[in-house]
């Protein structure tokens, strides 16, 4: 799977989950909505992430720890389809940013 095909893939649950919300509420989540939703999961992500260092009880952490990492990043990728961003080329833009700044720093 490639990168158009997971978000294809997150916009897809995205939309079934849009018609849930608006069978249960009478509209769809927000983006501010979807970014608390967000919050939530990287605060569960990081009590994983403890317990896979072996510094919290978390049964089945590793398993758990797949499943939030997987539910951040459709976040991510429903948040900036919602905003107009090109996460892909935003992703290719700033990693070789970074790799060039931190390639400096290093004297390379």
């Amino acid at each position: 799977m490639d990168f158009s095909d997971l978000k294809e893939a997150a916009l897809r649950l995205n939309a079934l989950y849009e018609k849930l919300e608006t069978k249960r509420w009478g509209r769809i989540w927000t983006t501010q909505e979807l970014a608390l939703g967000f919050v939530g999961d990287v605060g569960d992500l990081a009590k994983l992430v403890q317990a896979h260092a072996g510094v919290r009880d978390i049964d089945d952490c590793k398993a758990k720890l797949g499943h939030e990492l997987s539910d951040c990043l459709w976040s991510i990728m429903v948040l900036a389809d919602k905003c107009g961003i090109d996460l892909q080329a935003e992703f290719v833009r700033n990693t070789e940013e970074l790799v060039a700044y931190v390639s400096g720093e290093l004297g390379n």
